[in-house]
């Protein structure tokens, strides 16, 4: 197998051994933000190919200052916290950060998150074992077999993309239905 393989492989390997943390496993007690960022950089290591670190202080100080995440009680992080974290770590290579937050606030509105939060591990546990799928016979196939698989995968995820953020924007901004002309009856 050939470096690019090898790579692949590992990327696959790595993703089909990845389970989202569930409810339980987050932790119950309150965390200050370096130990939040030692256990989400932990959890989010399988979608930082280069290894790079997902989150930083910074991207958090800035999700509470815009209101995508609830503000931290004396410096602590909650398992809710935790939970919203994973979430917006998830989509924001999808999602602008004003889509995610109109998806979070209007999800928290109907559910609680610790309802929410088990849906939400089993549909990215989910969609990553349907993309590691649909790749795992790739390592082995020639460059220009690899390139389409790529294109191919680059679109769905476009259009996924925008289908979502269609959704999240007619929720956000429903059609005004014009109130009928009263003096016709």
């Amino acid at each position: 197998m050939d470096e690019s393989s090898v790579k692949l492989k590992q990327w696959i390997d790595s993703t089909e051994a990845y389970e989202p943390a569930s409810w339980e496993r987050l932790p119950e007690l309150e965390l200050y933000m370096d130990q939040v960022l030692t256990f989400m950089n932990r959890q989010l290591e399988p979608f930082s190919p280069d290894k790079e670190r997902l989150l930083t202080p910074s991207m958090i100080n800035n999700y509470v200052k815009d209101g995508v995440l609830p503000r931290p009680v004396r410096k602590k992080y909650s398992r809710g916290h935790l939970a919203m974290l994973m979430m917006i770590c998830s989509l924001k290579t999808v999602l602008s950060l004003p889509e995610i937050s109109s998806l979070l606030n209007g999800l928290t509105e109907l559910s609680d998150i610790s309802e929410l939060y088990p849906e939400f591990a089993k549909a990215h546990g989910d969609a990553i074992t349907e993309t590691s799928s649909c790749i795992a016979d790739a390592p082995g196939s020639d460059r220009e077999t690899l390139y389409r698989m790529a294109l191919k995968l680059a679109l769905e995820a476009n259009a996924r993309r925008t289908a979502a953020a269609s959704i999240i924007n007619s929720l956000e901004n429903p059609p005004v239905e014009k109130e009928k002309d009263k003096s016709k009856d």
